[in-house]
């Protein structure tokens, strides 16, 4: 199938939901209150809550919620072919991810910008609070020490991306001081902002940055000490300093990056290489319920309600402005992973060398993708991205250098903002832990950041030198991030009820994800087992019950709100 076709009507379904189902999840469902008062008025502080102009929280949001996480799980689920990939792409982004990430973002401004964590014990209950709190604690151990390593891979693997990443920090610290401090126009001094970047693009693919070993640390190691300090740095500065204004600058590098894919595809029109559908790829697990967990971010992702709740609530200047940012931030995710899905199936037919061997069409992808295990690890996953992406681009006149970087700059950046967000919002959760407990001396700025960077430091090294221990978790990361999107979409729904709005929307969703989920770590657990693996065994057996725990006292608050709402109407007639 030709790729344009594929892109074109993702990009049209996207257009029709948005101006449909959006609008009446905004009007309808959640009656959005464009006066209503949100947290970063009524609780300004100037570091965490600060209100601020709907483009840039778009820019903040939008590049905190992607990360890799729309390149890596499309670019491994298309194992099973292209098909169901996208089926799951397009309607779980804009039936459950994009109602996920709106309803979160809303409930945490109706309840002074509180993590849906937080939020949990006043809807539900104080147990359910610790619960859901010791569960978005782990899942974030794991997004800290995870996207350090990545990070440090990518630097690895692509040395032309070091430069541009590190040089961004101060042109977005002076984009931010431009914006806040002089008044400057966002947009243009974004738009030089954007070009200064591509200069330091061309400055890194001249002179790539490697490091030796240091102190016993390989190279990725001490990548990942210095990136675990830097997330330390930016996420207790203001976040009008550095983290606004440089999502910002990725937000428009996001944008050039769909525009250049898109223009590829409209010139290059590749063919899909990749098989319709391949329901027992060699060595790979079964398609459900792996699919649902593997695509992950492209179709709907738990830590989105994270970011929904954590940073950008904290930021929004009005109610009217979430659907935009929490629907429209979803639906742009999911044409990304429909981008990467066409540059994985149908790019990288375009050209792959193996062994000084040009391989094109069927034959390409198939060497690419010969086996789950030539498949699954990190350098393979970007690496497919990357080289069909490179493949489509070039044929805009683009020199291959160039692109390579900037392919490499782009995943790089955006892994650095999932970062710092991550740290910053895991902050937010030691805070909000420490004050259940009653120790308030944690729960400051500094001592709860040192927690949330010192755990992440712990775990990445835990296997030695490399820093690559939480590798050894990644495994549950899968499940672990879509159960969370079930636990919200639980408390989401407890808070429709109790407010006496329909819940259906979010009902369907919230068993689904549960469902797959449950069955996903069933079959984690099962493997996990048989091969021996305590220690994911037992952290996994853990989780299971936390999440059991948690659903049965969600369950019994939310049958309690329907049965009272039912008593209600039936008095009224």
């Amino acid at each position: 199938m030709n790729s344009l076709w594929i892109a074109a009507g993702a990009s049209v379904l996207y257009l029709i939901a948005y101006n449909t189902y959006g609008r009446f999840l905004a009007r309808k469902l959640f009656e959005v209150d464009h006066e209503a008062p949100c947290p970063s008025t009524t609780h300004h502080d100037g570091v965490d809550f600060v209100k601020t102009d709907r483009l840039v929280l778009f820019g903040h949001h939008f590049t905190s919620i992607a990360g890799t996480g729309p390149i890596v799980g499309p670019a491994i689920a298309i194992i099973w072919g292209w098909v169901p990939a996208l089926i799951w792409i397009l309607f779980g982004s804009i039936l459950m991810g994009a109602v996920h990430d709106f309803g979160a973002i809303i409930i945490s401004l109706r309840n002074q910008g509180r993590s849906i964590g937080d939020i949990a014990g006043t809807v539900i209950s104080p147990r359910v609070r610790i619960l859901f709190l010791l569960i978005i604690f782990f899942a974030l151990w794991l997004v800290v020490a995870i996207f350090g390593v990545v990070i440090a891979a990518v630097f690895h693997l692509f040395p032309e991306s070091v430069a541009p990443v590190w040089l961004q920090i101060p042109i977005a610290i002076t984009l931010g001081w431009l914006v806040y401090k002089k008044k400057a126009n966002p947009v243009l001094f974004g738009a030089i902002a954007v070009v200064l970047m591509y200069g330091t693009m061309l400055l890194g693919a001249r002179f790539p940055i490697t490091v030796p070993s240091i102190l016993g640390l390989s190279p990725v190691g001490v990548w990942v000490v210095c990136l675990l300090i830097y997330a330390y740095i930016a996420s207790t500065l203001p976040v009008q300093v550095l983290l606004q204004p440089r999502d910002y600058i990725n937000a428009w590098q996001l944008l050039i990056a769909m525009v250049l894919l898109f223009a590829g595809v409209l010139i290059a029109r590749p063919l899909m290489a990749a098989p319709a559908l391949n329901i027992a790829p060699e060595g790979a697990p079964p398609i459900l319920p792996l699919l649902f967990i593997t695509v992950a971010c492209g179709a709907i992702s738990g830590f989105h309600s994270l970011v929904s709740s954590g940073t950008t609530s904290k930021q929004c200047d009005s109610e009217g402005s979430a659907q935009g940012i929490g629907y429209g931030g979803m639906l742009l995710e999911g044409l990304l992973a429909v981008f990467v899905l066409i540059a994985c199936g149908a790019g990288i037919g375009l050209g792959l060398m193996k062994d000084g061997e040009l391989l094109i069409g069927n034959a390409a992808f198939s060497q690419q993708y010969a086996s789950w295990a030539s498949a699954q690890g990190l350098g393979s996953k970007i690496g497919a991205f990357v080289t069909g992406a490179t493949n489509m681009i070039e044929s805009t006149g683009l020199p291959r250098p160039f692109i390579l970087t900037l392919m490499g700059v782009f995943v790089a950046s955006f892994a650095a903002t999932t970062l710092d967000t991550a740290t910053r919002i895991q902050r937010y959760i030691v805070s909000e832990l420490a004050t259940a407990c009653k120790a308030p001396f944690l729960a400051r700025r500094h001592p709860a950041t040192f927690i949330a960077v010192g755990t992440a430091l712990l775990l990445a090294f835990s296997s030695g030198a490399e820093g690559k221990g939480a590798l050894l978790l990644w495994p549950l990361f899968g499940a672990m991030n879509q159960l969370l999107a079930g636990l919200a979409f639980l408390v989401i729904s407890v808070w429709l009820a109790g407010n006496k709005k329909p819940i259906l929307y979010t009902l369907i969703p919230m068993l689904f994800m549960i469902a797959v989920t449950a069955w996903a770590m069933d079959y984690n657990l099962r493997t996990f087992f048989a091969a021996g693996n305590w220690l994911l065994f037992s952290i996994g057996a853990t989780v299971v019950v936390l999440e059991i725990w948690m659903i049965i006292e969600g369950a019994g608050v939310l049958l309690k709100h329907v049965l009272a709402t039912k008593f209600r109407t039936a008095n009224e007639r």
